[in-house]
């Protein structure tokens, strides 16, 4: 059915997902080879399917790239972080970040005041 939208955890196919993104479909096999997160399903005759998950890191490497600037390395690097952030919270056995230290707080604390008196004097 042409035009009909697709659930929300529906599969999309590679050329769906090119024309949502407003990308070439080589771009998004190009990212594949660059971001081992992206593993989209493949099925007879090496087509792609993508979940819901590889959707949204798709719109998410998207965005990275074309609205803030960043450079595939950048991505890469972005991605890599985080998911070592989330391993380490994992293997520490909680999922939430660590709770801020008194010399966070107190730091945070003298950068709002700053803040604020610089905004008072801008007045």
């Amino acid at each position: 059915m042409p035009g009909a939208e697709k659930a929300a955890g529906a599969l999309r196919t590679i050329g769906e997902l090119a024309q949502e993104i407003g990308r070439p479909q080589h771009i998004l096999r190009y990212w594949e080879t660059r971001f081992p997160q992206l593993r989209p399903l493949t099925r007879a005759g090496n087509r792609r399917y993508y979940r819901p998950e590889d959707v949204a890191l798709v719109r998410r490497i998207h965005d990275l790239l074309s609205n803030q600037g960043y450079t595939i390395r950048g991505v890469q690097k972005l991605l890599a972080a985080e998911k070592g952030n989330k391993a380490a919270r994992a293997a520490a056995g909680t999922a939430t970040p660590a709770s801020p230290t008194k010399t966070d707080t107190q730091a945070l604390k003298a950068i709002r005041d700053s803040l604020s008196k610089a905004l008072d004097e801008d007045s």
